[in-house]
């Protein structure tokens, strides 16, 4: 069990610890120093910046353009914004590194960066939302993006990935269309942030290569904890190359430690009011408090040999490559220690393109890739001019020479005077494959030029019901409730038939059954007609499967309820016992001021109780002490804290009055808790954890374990297992009014 000393070592040293590119940001880091001067552009120091040159008797009149001071305030300002990106327009990003274990993947590729296990590479990693603008909110269902910059010693290599493993579309040029659906309706500019309306359910209806994507987004997946705890994948089909000049084809993973957790859909939608901010808030703060979010990086690999074994086609973004027969092979591990001095110049101006890669990785003929690599790098080129790579977050670590010149924002002084090849002086040539030059895998095509997609590109049902075959029973509930929700905002009822009948019948009749007694729609009139089912599972589709194999709370947010009288002694140990397991926790009050104990000695609360909401914290504590009990219970708000966190599913801990506080707000026979003051027995029910007693010696002696019965570690391996779905499955969240 890490300490507190040890881990606040620990993120001492690596958020110093330098990276070849934060190296090279430092370069254009302007350090605002106290004492520090303000200028003009051109460097001329200022003396007032609150009052426009004007003419005046004392008392007012007109203002004067010759004052150029307040012009070019102006000006600049006018001018701060560039166009935001058509999709992934909300963001936030980190900085850290990658490496990798060995050099086990050499056998597939000469990629230092997949190879080397001596280096360290300094990456640059953006998630962001798809369909929402810069100020939509972070917790609406939606795809996330997970792309991340490596600065090579061979150039910049961008993994321009997905928090979901397959896309709406086979084909790039649909990539209008479907934006088009998803984003806000043409005539009204609604709805903002999410996909609940006619043209996005028309879309996907009359689409249906978009029902596997659709399976996944409608699932928890769609409404992510934490960017911390999202899978990566990039999505389309890639290619290595050895030094042997041989060919594999390749899907990339990425793995989060902390496991793949989401966010309940009434959080979801709560959240977005209360704390619109709150992923990215959530990354900033496990970065600052040594909490380093980390991947493993895992390759699926299929030999050129191989590329026609499977009932699917292999370059098809729709569909994935189950893990029962294309293994994941983890080879390395992805650290985010280092935020952002700057918004705009690093997350907002950092650019990626699909086509950016490295010699020993290269692409293949998937349709959606082919599309993206023209369109990436023609939108960078409309958002931050031609020069963007010269962008210090974009430009790589290692020299940049060419013969490209001017346009926009040029900032390079090349000093000759030749610029093109070949040329007399041998300057900027061509370097050969064997030299490290980047080379292209010598395919062999032939065929005839016509627009038609291969015969396995026609089948888009089989791999969407194996998605919903593969849910654990609380993620079947939650995909069905979802599909609902989304479809019940479709006023067009022809949008609604079209894809319960056409499209959910086709994937699983159960589901179509489900969803159709919520919205509606109907069932197909000869379900005799409709594609025969498989019954097949996969389990690393669920995101049970993704449970970290050791229980861990570091990073998790807990909430204390206090109010005066409050039992401090209580609240010392568990603080101390959490902060030693990793978690965050936070005192909320009837003030956000000083509470005292129940010695009177005075603890400063983080939050009031009208200023949070159990929405924002992963599990919630509430202490013993008579008086703040009875404070508790007679206050409707905090009342509220513990139905909201139960209803969603959250971890919740009591301890003697606290305890008897717990089970009143509930009033629930189906809940089982020890609510005798003074008492010894420890009670789990559904994830409810009550105790008579605890004190600073009882919390020192537990050790945190699966099986354990102290109310410590059972308080925190309830955190660890992210919620108790239990609580939904039989009914019990339905009962309390939140």
């Amino acid at each position: 069990m890490a300490t507190a000393v040890g881990r606040a070592v620990k993120h001492a040293v690596t958020t110093i610890m330098s990276t070849a590119k934060v190296a090279d940001l430092d370069n254009e880091t302007v350090k605002l120093d106290p004492g520090s001067y303000l200028t003009t552009d051109h460097g001329i120091k200022i003396a007032d910046t609150d009052n426009w040159l004007r003419v005046t008797d004392g008392e007012r009149g007109p203002s004067l353009l010759e004052d150029q001071i307040s012009r070019e305030k102006i000006h600049r300002f006018d001018h701060e914004r560039i166009p935001e990106r058509v999709v992934h327009a909300r963001g936030t990003g980190a900085h850290g590194y990658f490496k990798v274990f060995d050099d086990r993947a050499k056998k597939y590729t000469c990629a230092g960066v997949l190879t080397d296990p001596s280096r360290i590479t300094p990456v640059f990693t953006r998630f962001s939302t798809v369909q929402g603008s810069r100020g939509s909110a972070d917790t609406v269902r939606d795809v996330r993006g997970f792309a991340t910059k490596f600065y090579t010693p061979e150039g910049n290599w961008d993994l321009v990935a997905n928090d979901l493993p397959v896309f709406f579309i086979q084909d790039a040029v649909k990539f209008p269309d479907v934006a088009h659906a998803v984003k806000p309706e043409p005539h009204n500019e609604v709805p903002q942030g999410q996909s609940a309306h006619n043209n996005f359910w028309d879309f996907s209806g009359l689409q249906p290569e978009s029902a596997h994507m659709i399976m996944w987004i409608m699932s928890d997946r769609g409404i992510p904890r934490s960017f911390r705890m999202i899978q990566g994948f990039g999505v389309n089909t890639f290619t290595l190359m050895n030094d042997k000049g041989e060919r594999s084809f390749v899907k990339f993973h990425w793995t989060p430690e902390l496991g793949v957790n989401s966010l309940m859909w009434d959080e979801a939608l709560k959240i977005g009011g209360q704390d619109p901010d709150f992923h990215r808030k959530d990354l900033n703060e496990a970065i600052e408090n040594g909490n380093h979010p980390k991947w493993t990086f895992g390759i699926q690999i299929i030999e050129e040999k191989d590329e026609d074994n499977f009932d699917f086609d292999i370059l098809d973004a729709t569909k994935v490559w189950p893990e029962e027969l294309v293994p994941l092979q983890p080879i390395g591990e992805l650290i985010l220690n280092k935020t952002v001095d700057e918004f705009f110049p690093e997350t907002e101006q950092v650019a990626f393109c699909t086509s950016h890669v490295v010699p020993g990785i290269g692409f293949s003929d998937d349709p959606l890739l082919q599309g993206r690599n023209f369109s990436y790098f023609d939108t960078q080129i409309t958002r931050l001019g031609i020069n963007w790579e010269q962008i210090p977050i974009n430009r790589p670590v290692c020299p940049v020479l060419n013969h490209h010149r001017d346009g926009q924002k040029q900032h390079r002084i090349h000093k000759s005077n030749v610029n093109y090849w070949p040329n007399r002086k041998d300057v900027a040539h061509p370097v050969p494959a064997n030299q490290g030059g980047y080379s292209d895998y010598p395919q062999k095509v032939n065929g005839t030029k016509q627009r038609l997609r291969g015969a396995k590109f026609n089948e888009h049902f089989n791999q969407a019901e194996l998605f919903f075959n593969s849910l654990a029973p609380h993620e079947k509930a939650h995909l069905i409730n979802a599909i609902s929700f989304e479809l019940s905002h479709c006023d067009d009822p022809v949008v609604t038939k079209t894809y319960v009948n056409k499209i959910l019948a086709n994937v699983s009749l159960e589901l179509a059954h489900a969803v159709s007694q919520n919205v509606g729609g109907e069932l197909p009139a000869n379900p005799s007609g409709v594609r025969q089912t498989h019954g097949q599972k996969s389990n690393p589709l669920s995101q049970v499967y993704y449970a970290p194999k050791k229980p861990t709370i570091a990073s998790r947010r807990v909430a204390i309820l206090i109010a005066d009288g409050f039992h401090g002694m209580e609240v010392q140990a568990m603080r101390g016992a959490l902060t030693g397991l990793g978690a965050m926790s936070f005192l909320i009050g009837p003030r956000r001021g000083e509470v005292q104990s129940d010695e009177n000695v005075p603890v400063k609360t983080d939050h009031h109780f009208e200023g949070q909401r159990s929405t924002l914290y992963d599990a919630v504590f509430v202490p013993s002490g008579a008086q703040h009990a009875k404070t508790l219970s007679e206050n409707g708000r905090t009342l509220h804290w513990i139905r909201e966190a139960f209803g969603h599913c959250k971890t919740i801990g009591a301890i003697g009055e606290g305890a008897g506080f717990v089970a009143n707000a509930l009033n629930l026979p189906d809940i089982k808790t020890t609510t005798t003051v003074g008492s010894d027995e420890v009670s789990n029910s559904y994830g409810v954890i009550t105790t008579g007693k605890y004190g600073v010696m009882k919390a020192a002696s537990e050790v945190f374990a699966a099986g354990q019965e102290g109310f410590l570690t059972s308080f925190a391996y309830e955190i660890s297992r992210h919620r108790c779905y239990e609580r939904e499955l039989d009914g019990l969240t339905m009962k309390v009014a939140y």
